[in-house]
Order: structure tokens, then C-alpha cells, then sequence
């Protein structure tokens, strides 16, 4: 069977690379993938490692945090991609007040992690209510990669690729020609709402919602999301 197009696998917040291992075990040996684990923690620094892990024609399928880098990757420099799988995401929080108030609220919560330690930062995050769909399991198995990071490293990320540290970019994904699919778990009711926009507003965007899960679909319901995946890389990127 003939290769299909390279998958770089781009992780969130906290996780590493290997928090996509599964679904890149799925993907077999049909499409080769790379499972990127980030060195640096900037938000301009995650971008330049992004396009530099991306082959030409490229699929970069990035959860959350990665998935907002991902997108303003693609926005910057579309010719390096041959496409785009956008999980948990949004283009940014449009109304000022709102964005200034998760600003103020990122800010505190940076603070505070530079004044802990990893393991009472990880026990806190572990309980953000957007995780809260998650089984005890699938929680666990992200806990080493969560504990390997610092706390500094943590707070400098939020603080440069948080959503309220970028612009909103809703204006601009009329221009962006990708194939891209956004994905999020139907249970995560606000991001499910905006990958329905996003979808709606890419040129050529489409948007599944994955049954019976939440914010991370990939690792609540992986085989429903493998198969979606596979699936629109077989027929909006792969050559059949």
C-alpha cells in the first residue's frame, strides 16, 4: 500500500508528545507520523517547531493549546501544510471584556504556579472542570508527562499562548484554503460550538463531533476519533 502524506501530532498545555502515541499506533503504517514533544515554551517557539517538524503536504493534528498553535501556524505560512485537524480549539475570545478578564485570570494562575511546586500545579490542573469528562484512567496515564515539565516553564506558556494572550483570528479563516477538520467532543458544549463556526467560516473546513465525549476526544473515545481522522485523511488529503 502506497504511503499517504506525513501526520505531525502536536500536544497541549501540559502533555508530550507520547499523549498521541495511541492514536498514532491507529494510524498504522498508512500514514507515518512524527508525535512532536515541544522544547521550548513560548508561544513563537512552539510556532517555529511546529513548521519546522512540518514536512511539505503535511497533516498537523494538534489538541487544545497545540491546536491554537497549530492554526496560527497554518495562518502564517498555509504552503508548508497539506492540511489541518483542529481538536478542542477555538479562534480566539472576540469580546474585549471577556478577553481581558481570562487575561487577568491567566495571569493569577501563572503567578501562582511559579510559587509551587510541579506536583500540587499538576493536582490543580487535573481538576479544571473542562477535564472533567476524562476517566480516572486516562488521567493517570497523562500524570508522568504533565509532572516532567516546571512550573516556570508552565507559567511563561500561558502567559505567551493562553487565549487571551493572542488575537482573535475568526476574521481571518476565510482566507486560510486548507483542508482543515475541527473536531471537538460533543459534550464540550462551548468548543463544540466553535468548531461548527470555525468549520463554517474555513473555505474548506468541515467539523465532527464526537459522541459521548469531552474536551479531548482523542483520549476519552480513541477509536471513534482514529477512525474520523483516518477517514478525512483518506478522502480530503489521501490519494485513495
Amino acid at each position: 500500500m502506497r504511503e499517504g502524506c506525513p501526520v505531525i501530532f502536536v500536544p497541549s498545555f501540559m502533555q508530550r508528545g507520547d499523549a498521541w502515541s495511541d492514536t498514532a499506533v491507529r494510524l498504522g503504517q498508512r500514514y507515518p507520523s512524527v508525535c512532536l514533544d515541544f522544547t521550548t515554551h513560548d508561544f513563537e517557539g512552539r510556532m517555529a517547531e511546529v513548521l519546522e517538524a512540518a514536512a511539505p503536504g503535511s497533516v498537523v493534528v494538534a489538541y487544545s493549546l497545540g491546536a491554537r498553535v497549530a492554526l496560527h501556524s497554518g495562518l502564517r505560512d498555509p504552503d508548508v501544510f497539506g492540511g489541518l485537524v483542529l481538536v478542542g480549539a477555538s479562534a480566539g475570545i472576540e469580546d474585549e471584556a471577556e478577553r481581558e478578564q481570562r487575561r487577568v485570570a491567566d495571569e493569577q494562575l501563572a503567578a501562582w504556579m511559579e510559587s509551587r511546586p510541579i506536583e500540587e500545579v499538576v493536582d490543580r490542573w487535573e481538576r479544571t472542570p473542562v477535564l472533567g469528562t476524562q476517566a480516572p484512567a486516562v488521567v493517570a496515564a497523562q500524570r508522568a508527562g504533565r509532572l516532567s515539565h516546571t512550573p516556570a516553564d508552565l507559567a511563561r506558556l500561558l502567559r505567551s499562548a493562553g487565549q487571551a494572550a493572542l488575537a482573535p483570528v475568526w476574521d481571518r479563516l476565510p482566507a486560510l484554503h486548507l483542508p482543515t477538520l475541527c473536531v471537538a467532543g460533543a459534550l464540550d458544549h462551548s468548543y463544540a460550538a466553535a468548531a461548527e463556526r470555525m468549520a463554517g467560516l474555513l473555505p474548506n473546513g468541515e467539523v465532527a463531533l464526537v459522541p459521548d465525549a469531552g474536551h479531548a476526544p482523542q483520549l476519552e473515545r480513541p477509536d471513534e476519533f482514529a477512525d474520523g481522522l483516518v477517514e478525512f485523511l483518506d478522502h480530503r488529503i489521501g490519494e485513495g
